[in-house]
């Protein structure tokens, strides 16, 4: 059973009369909220506006997650190549079938889309730095050569949608820090961190080193021939 209709409405009713105080710079509101059955288990989907630049946002709702305390939610930033089209470069789309598979195991959880391409450079420039990539640098590298931090994701919409839904505190599902803490920052309550296991394979191993060793990912102990097999991400 996920979210019921009066509170549905009351969400809505939120949404519309909604005056961003906490994130001028980011203020989203819901507009639409809807039943969505998925191969991954009954969810539902609310749809969300960023009031000053009309960027979408989602969030896919499993069980009833109003003003629940110690909510799995997975923060998922958008991979068009990795999730649409199951690029082998990056490991996006199966942490996203990873997470929605276990939460909707659960009796409870969300899994929030936003709409922050590249780590937050873009599709554009994305390309770009596959194209350098592609050249003999990694990531962080191709990021920096185009004039970016090696992340330019923030999470404060993510923390504002999850205000907005009225979750009180969270379980998160990733092994990224830097996300758990810009949440914090945010006024997220974090009571644990739920690791996200996929496997890797031969294209992507490279790009889960980088991610470890110069991101500072939370990834499992490296066997001795550095096999990443089942790391996350």
């Amino acid at each position: 059973m996920g979210i019921s209709g009066p509170i549905v409405q009351q969400l809505l009713r939120e949404g519309d009369d909604h005056r961003c105080q906490d994130a001028p710079d980011n203020c989203v509101r819901i507009r639409a909220l809807a039943n969505l059955p998925t191969r991954f288990g009954e969810y539902q989907v609310a749809a969300f506006e960023n009031c000053l630049d009309h960027k979408d946002h989602a969030a896919f709702l499993h069980g009833d997650i109003f003003e629940q305390e110690n909510v799995p939610v997975r923060v998922h930033s958008e991979c068009l190549t990795g999730d649409a089209i199951g690029s082998l470069r990056c490991d996006c789309r199966d942490q996203l079938i990873e997470s929605l598979e276990r939460i909707g195991k659960m009796p409870r959880g969300v899994v929030l889309y936003l709409r922050q391409e590249g780590r937050g450079i873009g599709f554009v420039n994305k390309i770009r730095a596959y194209q350098l990539q592609d050249s003999g640098y990694d990531t962080v590298q191709a990021n920096e050569l185009l004039g970016f931090r090696p992340d330019e994701r923030d999470y404060e919409i993510a923390a504002h949608m999850l205000k907005a839904l009225h979750v009180r505190s969270i379980e998160i599902l990733t092994n990224n820090p830097a996300k758990v803490s810009d949440l914090e920052r945010h006024g997220i309550r974090i009571a644990g961190r739920i690791p996200v296991e996929v496997p890797s394979n031969e294209i992507n191993r490279t790009y889960l080193r980088t991610k470890r060793d110069r991101m500072g990912h939370l990834l499992l102990e490296v066997e001795q021939d550095d096999d990443l097999s089942g790391y996350p991400k």
